[in-house]
């Protein structure tokens, strides 16, 4: 697994090379302090795995994600950062990172991270992802109760919630124990059911609807 680390502060950066120096299936290819450099070290380094800050001085660790994920698909993006608030989680998910870590997790738990998100696992803090499965289920509740849209299956709105966070068609599927085909099916049903065209306005109007909840800031 080749890894980008991406963080403002130099020791974190410096701590986590040699961590990763006692895993002989990791190779960290380099090193950026904020989001324009992981956008410049992404592009000429492609990594597999992207382990990025959420707040950095200029373009922060949300706006990377976006950029990154958007130029360069493959890449899985894990957000390591000290915030357990839940929007933060949120945002996090919404703009393409693959995981959310914290950055009080043991050494152990952090390779056990990697080795899941190796196998194609999304990993959020257990304290978190209740948060987030509640969510995305408010939001598939919100798309039945919608005057110009058809209700979404329970299974559409698992792949759904799947699909917001990043995943890929593949991953859903191997997740779910269905055919990646199976997933394309649903996929093109969800489109068609929310009157959208890819996975990027899937991700944005799941972003939408949040925004809608009472309470949302404007």
């Amino acid at each position: 697994m080749r890894v980008l680390l991406v963080d403002d502060h130099t020791i974190v950066r410096e701590g986590l090379r040699a961590l990763l120096a006692d895993s002989p299936d990791v190779e960290v290819v380099g090193e950026a302090a904020d989001g324009e450099d992981a956008l410049r070290k992404a592009r000429a380094l492609r990594p597999d795995v992207v382990v990025m800050d959420l707040v950095m001085p200029g373009m922060g660790g949300l706006e990377a994600t976006r950029l990154i994920k958007a130029r360069h698909p493959e890449v899985k993006i894990v957000m390591l950062t000290v915030s357990d608030d839940e929007q933060d989680l949120f945002e996090a998910i919404k703009s393409g990172a693959h995981s959310y870590l914290l950055k009080d997790l043991e050494a152990a738990q952090f390779f056990d991270a990697l080795e899941a998100i190796q196998r194609g696992e999304a990993v959020v803090p257990t304290r978190l992802a209740g948060k987030l499965l509640e969510e995305f289920r408010a939001q598939a509740r919100r798309v039945g109760k919608s005057d110009d849209t058809e209700p979404l299956s329970l299974r559409e709105q698992e792949i759904l919630g799947l699909v917001a966070q990043g995943l890929t068609n593949k991953e859903v599927a191997d997740k779910l124990h269905i055919s990646e085909n199976t997933v394309k099916y649903h996929m093109k049903n969800i489109l068609d059911k929310l009157h959208l065209q890819n996975r990027a306005q899937v991700i944005a109007w799941a972003a939408r609807q949040q925004s809608k909840e009472p309470g949302s800031p404007p």
